[in-house]
């Protein structure tokens, strides 16, 4: 869009002007500096709630063992105020750090961060714990850190009357959603490749080529279905083929009604600043599934086919104890194949240290198929982009996906 100014405006003209410009570098011109302070802090059973006398920039957490404790980093604020703890929580210790505050959890017995949010107002942050045993949160542990992010709202100084959001409606997901078409001999394993974003809604944009993640998604999600199908050793189908928008639980929904083997859903990383490069595999925590098992064993109808059992004809009891035992077959699963990737990617493509991470992905929410995020790479990054939208990178890639594939069926088959 081209703007001109016409014509010459008188001086209240270039105050406006100036004021609302100045409100927009406020605005888009980083993270504010706030500088609050921590008032007070408090265990209660199994949430901890911090409060502060006014809002802070961000959060973060990371794990800590041997003892085990829970760290939480404050950018913007300060330590102080009272401390209570309880629970799960033995102790507390508070200190300043670069930026901001850090605050320590002493646990009285392994418990992880299930859910963290701050209120609307960005000055109480509420983190929910959750007991585990010593080799979830020594994986959990690994993980590294999981950052949390006040509201954002426009100064509230009577300067701006009201706010305003801009919005697009997304539709529901279709209840007579046509299938994608299946290639290969009938009687091979479906792998179900689901190329990421996708019509309005492009994904990651390059800053610098201005290359969008759902073409990039779309070309290499269909160099892995010819990689596959050259194999012979597979059937492949696409979510999509063009340039459309798929609602999340159709993607995974299209591989359940094709009652596919194997999901992989590509994408491409990005961040805003800094130069982060290489692959990653997301695959579902165990935090995300107990909360979808209880969710999908509390619906009033369950009929849902479940590893092949209608939920339909069990009690409540039953229900929960056969998706609990589906799901954490299917995450053994997932997570079995996501280090078969990066073992078979790691001579052909740059790769993070921490490749194999966990989170709470939509996509990946298929209680009964084994389900992968593989994110390609940096398109944020020059040198990634360029090669995850080269013909060798997409080859390469490509290949990467169909030696863990081979691998990943031929181990299925020898121990049926």
């Amino acid at each position: 869009m081209v703007f001109r100014w016409t014509g010459n405006k008188p001086a209240r003209h270039y105050v406006r002007v100036s004021f609302i410009l100045a409100l927009l570098a406020l605005w888009l011109g980083g993270t504010p500096a706030w500088a609050g302070t921590i008032q007070r802090v408090e265990v209660k059973n199994d949430s901890v709630v911090v409060t502060f006398d006014q809002r802070v920039a961000d959060a973060s957490s990371f794990l800590l063992a041997s003892p085990n404790r829970v760290a939480l980093d404050v950018n913007g604020a300060s330590p102080g105020g009272s401390v209570e703890s309880g629970g799960l929580v033995s102790g507390v210790r508070e200190g300043a750090r670069d930026g901001g505050a850090r605050v320590v959890f002493d646990l009285a017995r392994p418990a992880v961060i299930a859910d963290g949010k701050f209120g609307r107002d960005g000055r109480v942050l509420t983190l929910q714990l959750k007991t585990v045993d010593d080799s979830d949160f020594a994986r959990a542990a690994a993980e590294g850190k999981l950052r949390f992010l006040p509201p954002f709202n426009m100064p509230d100084n009577g300067l701006i009357p009201a706010r305003y959001t801009v919005s697009l409606p997304v539709p529901v997901p279709s209840k007579t959603l046509s299938l994608p078409r299946v290639d290969g001999d009938a009687d091979r394993p479906l792998v179900v490749i689901d190329a990421g974003h996708g019509g309005f809604d492009p994904g990651a944009i390059s800053p610098t080529s201005g290359l969008k993640e759902k073409d990039v998604t779309l070309r290499i999600a269909k160099a892995i279905r010819d990689q596959l199908l050259a194999s012979g050793r597979v059937r492949v189908a696409l979510t999509r083929e063009d340039d459309r928008f798929l609602v999340l639980q159709e993607r995974y929904g299209i591989a359940r009604k094709l009652k596919a083997d194997l999901f992989i859903s590509i994408h491409c990383d990005s961040v805003g600043t800094g130069d982060a490069s290489g692959a990653s595999v997301y695959t579902l925590s165990e935090i995300a599934s107990d909360k979808e098992a209880a969710k999908l064993a509390s619906r009033e109808n369950k009929a849902d086919i479940i590893g092949g059992v209608d939920l339909g004809s069990e009690n409540a009891d039953v229900s929960s104890i056969l998706i609990d035992l589906t799901q954490r077959e299917t995450m053994n699963a997932s997570a079995a194949f996501a280090r078969l990737l990066g073992r078979e990617a790691s001579p052909l493509m740059p790769l993070k240290p921490n490749f194999h991470r966990m989170a709470s992905l939509m996509v990946l929410k298929a209680p009964d198929m084994p389900s992968i995020l593989f994110e390609t790479g940096y398109i944020s990054n020059p040198n990634d982009a360029a090669f995850l939208d080269s013909p060798e990178g997409r080859r390469r890639i490509a290949m990467s996906v169909e030696r863990a594939v081979e691998i990943n069926f031929a181990k299925r088959l020898a121990s049926n």
